[in-house]
């Protein structure tokens, strides 16, 4: 199998890596929306109201079913109520945010960064090749003047699709970074997109933005802006709205002073017995002081200026040794395996600070860095920030450009890992895990197959992780199972089933049908993509019948019976069976949870939709 190594862009060194630095939340209090009222929104229009719980119809475009309550955000709008847009009070310059959002088929809204810079939300489920009007994208410029086909332009697609189905939860975080200008009102920096995740996958870094794009409130640019919510094209709804605003000034060092030591130091030693070797007065943190490859200390004094009180994050960074940081005599990092971090609470005013840093590993190159973050203030990088990341891995990355397999370990959240787990990729971008010691599909993914870099990287730890948006389905457990009660707990391993796993078959596609005996009948379990990658639909046959056996589709906190046959698992994903089953499902609670079970006799078909 071909292993392709890609160029680092989120694998980067935690400290000094400009993505760790746009992936890192700032230790600073998140202000929460309340969506118990309007009251956060200017004068909010008719089509925006509140809602206890929001169902989307699959086969009405801009269709939702609503009951009455508060928590969820709701744009409703039809032919005859287009709607209009939603402005929150809420003024901002540099901000990260993050919400659940879920639009209707076929809906089209968006997200405007002081009401001029667009995140396009869409129903762009089933689409292979996004562009920068789908979902998650950034939305082009637009000009008038230019000739037609060239209108429209600087517009950012999402580097994958990440959409869910209509009528479900999706995720998205934004980190923002408004445009800069002098005291004159020059812009001096464009605004910045610093990234976009959607659905847990990284779709947009570090684009600039030379001017609002199309649907922008005004043609001007500021310092703040109001936040916004498109609502003239489509039903949208929206929940768990919250913010970090970033406005105050980040701490600034200064009166620095540098010595270096040479030696092997486990600790940090009595410098009154020693004598540097070199030191100086330098224009910043760096380790391009030290000429020593390798076993020396360097140690920093100086000043760190807090413009407001309250509780800062530091972060060290110290390649190949250790160091520590300490502010007013007081410990605040120390860090051991090349890296720490620690939180201090800071007065208003100049502080003394002490940094050293020991190196004695002769294979890493030196590099020093120290990030803050505090309140108001978002992760901020305090020294050189032109230095390697001795530690970071290229990912090791495989694509399906073909259907593909791979097996590996797959690790599953709540720290479960599958150890017979068996990849399956397909080249309409949607992919799955089955575990065959079980016979379950653990999870579903759309996007990128697979990232094995903890498999293939150096030793390995032998397992692989899905490189898309990803949908977990629980622990693991088997699928198919003879229950001796109606209320009896789903069994947890297959003891007792004379189960035994007989591989997989290919067809002439490269896609796999998986074998198992269970209870000493053979059974076959075979998975397809639908069309246009909105899911799978799976076909379990059972050679010969076995009384009284049942077959768990699904288990959620919240499973609910839906129009046109959905069965919606934790407003997560869908279970849809064919039709012409004799048997009907049923949704039983056990052990806390709710589960979605049906008798299996011979055959059962049944789809898996996000």
């Amino acid at each position: 199998m071909n292993k392709k190594i890609y160029t680092a862009l989120g694998m980067a060194l935690l400290f000094l890596g400009t993505a760790g630095l746009r992936q890192a939340h700032a230790q600073t209090l998140k202000s929460q929306v309340s969506l118990t009222d309007l009251s956060a929104f200017a004068a909010a229009p008719k089509n925006w109201q509140l809602a206890a719980t929001v169902h989307a119809d699959m086969d009405k475009v801009n269709e939702f079913a609503l009951t009455p309550g508060n928590g969820i955000l709701v744009n409703k709008v039809d032919e005859k109520n287009p709607g209009h847009d939603l402005y929150f009070t809420l003024q901002h310059g540099d901000i990260d945010m993050e919400m659940d959002y879920m639009v209707a088929k076929g809906a089209n809204s968006g997200i405007y960064l002081q009401g001029r810079y667009e995140i396009q939300l869409l129903d762009s489920w089933g689409t292979v090749n996004p562009k920068s009007s789908d979902n998650g994208g950034i939305y082009e410029r637009w000009d008038d003047a230019k000739p037609d086909g060239m209108k429209g332009y600087e517009g950012h697609a999402p580097r994958q699709n990440a959409s869910r189905a209509p009528g479900l939860w999706q995720h998205i975080r934004i980190s923002f970074q408004a445009p800069r200008f002098d005291d004159k009102g020059v812009k001096v920096s464009n605004a910045k997109i610093l990234y976009v995740w959607l659905n847990g996958v990284l779709i947009q870094e570090n684009v600039e933005l030379s001017g609002p794009t199309r649907g922008a409130f005004d043609a001007k640019e500021s310092a703040t802006g109001p936040l916004r919510l498109q609502g003239d094209h489509g039903a949208v709804a929206f929940k768990n709205i919250s913010y970090t605003n970033f406005d105050k000034l980040h701490p600034t060092v200064s009166n620095l002073k540098y010595s270096v030591y040479k030696g092997n130091f486990d600790a940090e030693p009595d410098y009154k017995t020693l004598k540097p070797v070199a030191e100086g007065v330098p224009p910043m943190l760096t380790s391009n002081e030290v000429k020593l490859a390798n076993d020396f200390l360097l140690k920093y004094t100086g000043t760190i200026h807090v413009y407001e009180p309250g509780d800062y994050t530091f972060k060290l960074s110290v390649p190949g040794g250790k160091g520590a940081l300490r502010i007013n005599g007081a410990p605040a990092v120390t860090a051991g395996g090349f890296r720490g971090a620690g939180t201090a609470t800071l007065p208003a005013g100049d502080l003394p600070f002490e940094l050293y840093y020991t190196k004695s590993v002769d294979w890493a190159k030196a590099a020093l860095g120290l990030t803050v973050s505090g309140p108001g203030v978002r992760e901020y990088l305090l020294s050189d920030g032109n230095v390697s990341s001795n530690d970071a891995v290229d990912p090791i990355l495989i694509n399906a450009t073909e259907n593909i397999i791979l097996r590996s370990f797959s690790d599953l959240p709540g720290g479960f890992r599958v150890t017979h787990g068996i990849g399956v990729g397909s080249t309409e971008q949607l992919h799955y895990t089955y575990d065959a010691d079980k016979g379950m599909i653990v999870q579903i993914w759309r996007g990128g197959f697979l990232d094995a870099t903890p498999m293939w990287h150096e030793r390995g730890d032998g397992s692989s992780r899905p490189a898309g948006s990803v949908q977990f389905f629980g622990r693991s457990a088997p699928g198919i199972a003879k229950l001796a009660t109606a209320d009896a707990a789903w069994p947890t391993d297959t003891n007792g089933t004379a189960y035994k796993p007989k591989g997989y078959v290919l067809d002439s596609d490269g896609r796999p049908t998986f074998k198992y005996m269970l209870y000493g009948s053979l059974v076959t379990d075979a998975s397809l993509v639908i069309s246009g990658a909105q899911g799978l639909h799976r076909e379990v046959n059972i050679a010969v019948p076995v009384a009284a056996l049942t077959m768990r589709l699904a288990q959620g906190s919240k499973i609910e019976l839906l129009k046109g046959g959905y069965y919606s698992v934790d407003d997560q994903y869908y279970i849809r069976l064919d039709d012409g089953l004799t048997d009907k499902p049923v949704i039983r609670t056990s052990g806390g949870m709710q589960e979605l079970i049906i008798p299996i006799q011979k055959k059962l078909t049944y789809s898996i939709i996000f």
